[in-house]
């Protein structure tokens, strides 16, 4: 028998990536993971940026462990102009998908036992990187504005002091809300006051149905570090993600990431910056995108409205998901084997928990699929909700 590390045991399996073998099943509807539309990534674009990149030598090369140049220059220039001040290369490091970046600032920042302030419910990356690095997990609310600062204010001021204070401020995963921006001012605020860094990971701050994107926390702050990824907004399989921040965090994650895997694909980050820096296509692309996945969601709650109306579903204003509360006595891991039975498939809310157990509360990924197969899920899962209930679902079995 094979002795593995003592770490490993705080360490919470994903039920999403469990799930993703039942969900890609041809009869079933997923509503499960957080997939971008397919039939909205960019692959013709991608493949011409790709036949570019491979006429230059250095695209198949090893690269330098904080990134390519010239992603790192187009990365800053978009975060300059998000956070109205000037954000230098510098302050940029590429990474193997912002999750990469979300472990290698866990690694370079905490110690066993340091106390990191998460939302609740939590986005399942973050909950696994925290346990990994051995952190005492603490929770803040969340409500339609996002998490509630007030309450993470009371217990700073009550003696609470955390190393780190991670938020998807800007459609929540999986909430779906959106950080107030009243909010945010007061939590870069509070981060100058008691010393601690804002993990703000904004994969989806982009994908805003109406008006610009949300002003990010950073703006308000330099005690900010911003994880961002091209994986939502151009195509997963690039897995080219970025973190900016404090100049000394980023040379350590520089210095950790070189034992990690060296470098980010050299080839898959050309075919990035070109995409980034062409800024004609892709404010097209995004309005395009932003466009149609607008449609799914009303799509999606109307339906839920419709055939589920004793279900309380957010309405997005941006992003890729709807949060479902059902009635009480709706146990949604035990209603999930029903409805993969009956061909759709959603997250349960106890995926996400960290204090609370979350029994009557699902994830729905509203994206994925076009307005006409959305309905039909939520008929099935309506149909499920009325059958009697098996035995109970356990992710990874």
């Amino acid at each position: 028998m094979i002795t593995l590390s003592r770490r490993l045991d705080d360490v919470r399996g994903s039920a999403i990536r469990d799930l993703l073998t039942l969900t890609a099943r041809p009869d079933v509807l997923s509503l499960a993971g957080g997939l971008p539309a397919a039939d909205l990534l960019p692959r013709e674009r991608i493949a011409e940026a790709a036949a570019a990149a491979l006429t230059d030598p250095a695209s198949v090369q090893y690269g330098e462990t904080a990134g390519l140049g010239r992603l790192r220059d187009v990365v800053a220039a978009h975060e300059t102009g998000r956070c109205g001040r000037t954000i230098g290369p510098a302050g940029v490091v590429v990474t193997t998908g912002s999750q990469q970046a979300l472990d290698l600032l866990a690694r370079v920042l905490l110690d066993q036992g340091d106390v990191v302030v998460v939302e609740d419910p939590v986005y399942v990356g973050a909950l696994q990187v925290f346990q990994a690095a051995g952190a005492a997990l603490l929770t803040v609310p969340l409500d339609d504005h996002g998490m509630r600062v007030d309450v993470l204010a009371e217990r700073l001021a009550a003696g609470l002091r955390p190393r780190l204070v991670h938020t998807v401020s800007s459609f929540h995963n999986p909430r779906g809300v959106t950080m107030a921006d009243g909010r945010r001012r007061r939590l870069a605020g509070l981060a100058d006051r008691y010393g601690f860094l804002v993990v703000e990971d904004d994969p989806y701050g982009l994908l805003a149905f109406d008006g610009p994107p949300p002003v990010p926390v950073a703006a308000h702050g330099e005690r900010v570090v911003r994880l961002g990824s091209a994986s939502k907004i151009l195509a997963p399989a690039l897995r080219v993600g970025w973190l900016t921040g404090p100049a000394q965090v980023c040379a350590a994650v520089e210095r950790l990431k070189q034992c990690t895997d060296l470098c980010t694909s050299a080839l898959t980050q050309a075919i990035a910056a070109d995409l980034l820096a062409d800024t004609t296509w892709l404010d097209a692309h995004l309005s395009h995108v932003r466009a149609v996945t607008a449609g799914r969601a009303r799509a999606f709650t109307t339906a839920v409205a419709e055939l589920l109306p004793q279900v309380m579903c957010t309405v997005p204003t941006g992003g890729m998901f709807c949060w479902l509360e059902f009635p009480g006595g709706t146990d949604t891991t035990e209603l999930l084997p029903r409805a993969l039975a009956g061909g759709v498939g959603f997250v349960p809310g106890s995926a996400f928990a960290v204090d609370a157990r979350l029994p009557d509360a699902a994830r729905c990924c509203f994206a994925s699929l076009p307005s006409e197969d959305l309905r039909e899920a939520v008929r099935r899962l309506g149909a499920a909700v009325s059958r009697r209930a098996p035995r109970p679902f356990h992710a990874g079995t």
